[in-house]
């Protein structure tokens, strides 16, 4: 006795269907699973056995073989215990459905029946539409999740006996959500710019950092507020599309972080990793791959703290996903791409004891020890970086200003207009920032009159800047001209844009 169900995997933020065949044949118990099931697929067996049981049906008496094909890709997950106890119980004729091709299920069992959710649920509602299927059967907290993928009916079942009860006829209407009420829910944060007190000049460049899609460090002493002016980026940067919102929640329903009872993500991921993160952790992989921290913050923030603490290979390895935002992950068995595109914002002390460049408090360190510290960034990583911005200590007279700074909000509408500006200078293009401008696209569209050529090249000769620092302040000197309104770059966008490139060098040489 021969059946056939169909399930789906993930391989990176994509998903593969599996086809889940069961036979039962001889009289003497037994269970087999083949098709490079990984552990936890190994032994669903016990759970299998046990839901059925518990649900009140028949485990069959015979030799039952479970082949998950393709048989030459590895299966990982408990999300296949569904299909596996749907073709034990159909071969067995205790499901007696005829349309169970066109459906896929997904599903962990518990010992007693019921169902228990599982991750990558969006990624392969998404393939099951893109492959032809009618619908998908998926525990009931998966629901919401699966539901967003307009098209595929999707029908949220609690236990195993409801499985069967569907499958049998007791059909009900498939799951919907309301998904532009569902996606503008989330847009809620809690912190806002009108809490920071002084740091003007600081505000105005993660302003210019957040228009272009820049990357950014912030150097300066203890407690001058690095920290809370980072976690208050996301408040100013533009909504998230609906594309890029179905592209961040597919990255976390694969790492199995996708909050509880959220179908959809809809405010920008802010990411805060420490400092003993490890390179896997950081840009992912692992002996099964899985997303690191910087597709976690895909189409969000990254904000390393402290960044001479962080491990130099571990920054290392962030160089090439900076540039191509994408990070590939090769193994033997597989490889995988994940999207990385995200605004780097990083933080640190001018020198180990912090006070380097507070004039209220006397430093402690000697000019080997300063230069070492900071030798821990390397210059490839720096030069990727577009704005290094100084954030000095606050004095009493701003810490005591009873009137708020200007709000989230405000500085939001200006950085989204400015956003507008790019897309429409852009359209056409794989680019929806300044930040992501190619060689060729510099050259099209940051061209600068003679006093703009003479301006960087003595930048460029007195602060010893490399061509990739060259493009990075053409990048920015656009961003400052977009944030103005202006159409061409003036000499005044490029000289702010060389101030917020010469701060290290000021700094560290």
């Amino acid at each position: 006795m021969l059946s056939q169900t169909y399930s789906a995997s993930t391989a990176g933020v994509d998903a593969f269907v599996v086809e889940v065949e069961c036979n039962l044949e001889g009289m003497m118990p037994g269970f087999v699973t083949v098709g490079l099931p990984d552990s936890a697929v190994k032994e669903s067996k016990e759970r299998v056995a046990g839901a059925i049981k518990n649900s009140g049906f028949t485990f069959p008496t015979k030799k039952v073989t479970i082949n998950l094909a393709p048989a030459d890709v590895r299966k990982e997950g408990s999300g296949f215990d569904l299909p596996i106890a749907i073709g034990i119980l159909s071969a067995s004729g205790q499901v007696t459905a005829t349309d169970l091709n066109e459906f896929l299920l997904l599903g962990e069992l518990a010992l007693e029946g019921k169902l228990r959710p599982v991750r990558g649920v969006l990624p392969i509602a998404v393939s099951a539409l893109k492959m032809g299927y009618r619908g998908i059967l998926v525990p009931e907290e998966n629901g919401d999740e699966a539901a967003v993928v307009d098209g595929l009916e999707v029908y949220p079942v609690s236990s195993l006996a409801e499985t069967v009860e569907f499958l049998n006829g007791s059909r009900k209407d498939p799951h919907r959500i309301n998904i532009p009420g569902l996606f503008h829910q989330g847009s809620v944060y809690h912190e806002d710019f009108a809490d920071v007190r002084g740091q003007e000049n600081v505000k105005r460049a993660i302003e210019v950092a957040a228009a272009g899609g820049h990357n950014i460090i912030m150097i300066g002493p203890p407690g001058s507020g690095k920290t809370m002016l980072a976690r208050r980026i996301p408040t100013i940067l533009p909504p998230l599309t609906l594309n890029e919102a179905l592209e961040c929640t597919k990255i976390h329903s694969v790492a199995g972080l996708l909050p509880e009872k959220t179908a959809l993500l809809a405010s920008r991921p802010f990411r805060s990793p420490h400092h003993t993160v490890s390179d896997v952790a950081l840009v992912g992989g692992g002996h099964h791959p899985r997303p690191g921290e910087i597709s976690l913050a895909h189409h969000g923030v990254l904000f390393l703290d402290e960044l001479p603490e962080f491990q130099r290979n571990a920054l290392e390895v962030m160089r090439q996903p900076m540039e191509d935002g994408r990070v590939s992950i090769s193994r033997a068995a597989i490889s995988v791409d994940y999207p990385a595109q995200f605004m780097l914002v990083a933080s640190m002390n001018p020198c180990p004891c912090g006070y380097y460049t507070d004039p209220n408090h006397d430093c402690t360190c000697n000019p080997n020890l300063i230069q070492r510290y900071v030798s821990k960034i390397s210059g490839p990583l720096l030069d990727r970086i577009d704005i290094h911005c100084e954030v000095p200590a606050v004095g009493y007279r701003e810490l005591s200003q009873k009137a708020p700074g200007e709000p989230s909000q405000s500085i939001r509408e200006r950085v989204v207009t400015a956003r507008l500006s790019q897309l429409k200078r852009f359209e056409g293009k794989p680019i929806y920032c300044n930040a992501q401008m190619k060689p060729k696209d510099i050259r099209t569209f940051c061209k600068l009159d003679e006093a703009g050529h003479q301006l960087l090249k003595v930048a460029m000769d007195r602060l010893g800047l490399s061509a990739r620092a060259y493009d990075r302040i053409l990048k920015v000197a656009r961003t400052i001209a977009d944030l103005g309104g202006s159409e061409t770059i003036r000499a005044e966008h490029l000289s702010e844009a060389i101030q917020y490139r010469s701060l290290d060098r000021n700094l560290f040489n």
